[in-house]
């Protein structure tokens, strides 16, 4: 049996774009997507903390250290400029896998600005 985890997030970023005529994806500062571990094309979700929504698209990568998370085409209608944002990526692991398994979260500051990387061990003792 697989269980379905937290692989990683970017923790509280803020919006800064909303594209409604781009091709549909989220958009975020390649050195993030790094820091977290995702990667180009992954899928997504995205929360938005200051109106609720929730949507699940791909990242695509940002110019590295332009501070960008923008949402394109049909999700743009879902936050404006401003907003904050987690985005977080799952994967299914066996128990096996479990053992050494531990999230990535990524915390950054007001201007999406790498602040810190973290890594969840305390997750492991509960498994």
């Amino acid at each position: 049996m697989q269980r379905t985890l937290l692989l990683a997030k970017i923790h509280n970023c803020t919006l800064t774009a909303a594209n409604l005529h781009y091709v549909g994806s989220i958009s975020i500062d390649q050195t993030l997507l790094a820091a977290a571990g995702i990667l180009p094309y992954e899928q997504v979700q995205v929360v938005n903390v200051t109106n609720g929504e929730r949507l699940i698209t791909y990242a695509i990568a940002a110019p590295a250290n332009s501070g960008a998370i923008e949402l394109n085409g049909a999700a743009a209608r879902l936050g404006i400029p401003g907003d904050r944002l987690i985005i977080m990526t799952y994967g299914q692991f066996t128990p096996e896998e479990l053992k050494t398994y531990c999230p990535t979260v990524v915390l950054v500051t007001e201007r999406n600005r790498l602040l810190e990387v973290r890594r969840y061990d305390d997750l492991l003792a509960q498994v």
